[in-house]
């Protein structure tokens, strides 16, 4: 677990210097980590020191230990809504936003909510009370981070369908990792603490194997460093007299359908920072800029903008070169090799 000095009072003085709600966000590499626990454990913190602290949704799903944290806490109740012939149940958005607490505690930000709430996901729910001053503490599972999507279905086998923009993490003045060795959570697991008896097998021979537990917990560790370094990018660099030398990535795309997400995605790692439109509304929701460039000739176009925008790094497909104009490509190519030498540019090519 993290250490004391990085959680309470170091939050308790970020809530203390702002009127916009400050933002606190739990990651963990796979479900049981422990982020519910830990966000409840804090909220009894918070309210010892004073706070107003509402617990505007929390999913303990059956675990006793996370159930027992909530004794003593205000919660707020869920807005019951009738979808589809049943009664389903939602953070109820509108009293917090009334009630305006100090702090609220908000789980499962990636949470898509059902027809007839105000917002479609919860992260835009958690952007309203930070935007009205409310403070918020959430968490999150690596697995849902938009920008790590891909590396995830490598790692698992599966694509997750409920994602939350990266700008949204963006937005957090703390993000921390709770963190577990395989073994432990693995522990966790059998002994059922993270799910019912009848799923455990299930759950160990997917999700859980000690293979893809140890590769998600490097992506969380990976995140939240990355996430720090952001930080100390905004908040402490523009301080030091000496200037840095700034990253500029440029991600070039095409119409094809599946290969730009990729691109799109290991650019925005690396910057920090359906088809086409698709693909540019990626780009926006990862905080990137989309340009358009008419030209004759890909590769210069590519290379006049690494000029006017003063880029470091370009992340590209591999090229596919077609007959009968093979060798005619392949000279225009390495022309365009050597541009990017002579520039001092890095070039990373996406299978």
């Amino acid at each position: 677990m993290e250490e004391r000095e990085h959680n309470v009072p170091h939050f308790l003085d970020l809530i203390r210097r702002s009127r916009r709600g400050k933002f606190k966000v739990y990651i963990g590499m796979i479900a049981g980590v422990g982020k519910t626990y830990r966000m409840l454990q804090e909220a009894h913190e918070m309210m010892d020191n004073g706070i107003d602290v509402q617990i505007g949704y929390v999913e303990t799903h059956g675990r006793a230990g996370t159930e027992a944290q909530l004794e003593g806490l205000p919660v707020v109740p869920r807005k019951k809504i009738f979808y589809k012939g049943k009664e389903l149940e939602e953070m109820d958005l509108e009293t917090i936003l009334q009630l305006h607490p100090e702090l609220v505690v908000v789980d499962e930000l990636a949470h898509t909510n059902v027809e007839g709430c105000r917002n479609k996901k919860r992260w835009q729910d958690v952007m309203e009370l930070l935007d009205a001053g409310i403070n918020v503490v959430s968490a999150i599972n690596i697995q849902h981070i938009e920008s790590l999507n891909d590396e995830v279905k490598e790692i698992a086998g599966i694509e997750v369908k409920e994602r939350v923009p990266d700008s949204v993490l963006q937005e957090a003045d703390e993000v921390v990792n709770i963190d577990l060795t395989a073994e432990e959570l693995i522990a966790r697991l059998k002994s059922g603490k993270i799910y019912r008896p009848e799923k455990i097998q299930t759950a160990l021979h997917h999700f859980f194997k000690t293979e893809n537990i140890l590769q998600l917990r490097e992506l969380a560790l990976k995140e939240v460093a990355f996430r720090v370094e952001k930080k100390v990018e905004s908040e402490v660099l523009p301080v030091v007299s000496q200037p840095a030398r700034r990253e500029r990535i440029l991600a070039c795309i095409s119409s094809n359908e599946h290969t730009p997400r990729h691109i799109i995605r290991k650019a925005y790692r690396l910057a920090s920072q359906r088809y086409l439109l698709n693909h540019f509304k990626l780009v926006t929701e990862l905080g990137g800029d989309v340009l358009q460039v008419f030209s004759e000739s890909i590769t210069e176009a590519i290379i006049e903008t690494c000029r006017e925008k003063q880029i470091t790094t370009i992340c590209m497909g591999h090229p596919a070169f077609k007959m009968p104009q093979t060798i005619f490509q392949i000279g225009k190519y390495k022309k365009f090799l050597r541009a990017l030498t002579e520039m001092k540019i890095d070039l990373i090519i996406i299978a």
